[in-house]
């Protein structure tokens, strides 16, 4: 158990069809802030995440019998790639991005942690800034949506 009282625990094939309804869920409001519904994390199929897991680890954060939220991370070398943070939108401020963050960068070997988030998102950018991570540079991608991108020297 962590703090929010929700359980860390690697995602397994049987949530992804969970995983994509809170990732949808989170990604929703960062598509409202942008007016994009076309975020990437909004067009992936639950196919998409199950293939996604054949190159990363995702993580679940479970309340009770309830995905309230998931990770996935990649090794690249040196370098932890996160993203897909989500958490379901009516528990957004009680710590699990926070832990599911932390569960991220220790559950593969790796010198540095590096992610993005959009320049709007910022719940996002101080959660990372409070966790140690800070920016690297910002890139436009179609549509006008700034990236940050953040590092993280890691122990």
């Amino acid at each position: 158990m962590v703090s929010s009282g929700a359980t860390i625990r690697p995602m397994t094939a049987a949530d992804v069809g969970e995983v994509y309804t809170v990732q949808r869920a989170a990604f929703v409001v960062e598509a409202q802030r942008y007016s994009d519904p076309q975020l990437p994390p909004l067009l992936e199929t639950v196919d998409d995440i199950l293939a996604d897991l054949q190159t990363c680890v995702g993580l679940v954060a479970v309340l009770g019998s309830r995905l309230v939220g998931s990770i996935r991370v990649r090794a690249d070398g040196d370098e932890l790639h996160i993203g897909r943070l989500s958490v379901a939108p009516d528990l957004h401020g009680r710590g699990l991005g926070a832990e599911l963050l932390l569960a991220a960068e220790k559950v593969l070997p790796g010198r540095r942690a590096v992610l993005f988030t959009g320049d709007r998102s910022a719940s996002n950018l101080q959660l990372y800034t409070s966790r140690g991570y800070h920016e690297t540079g910002r890139t436009e991608v179609p549509g006008g949506v700034v990236l940050v991108h953040l590092v993280k020297e890691l122990a």
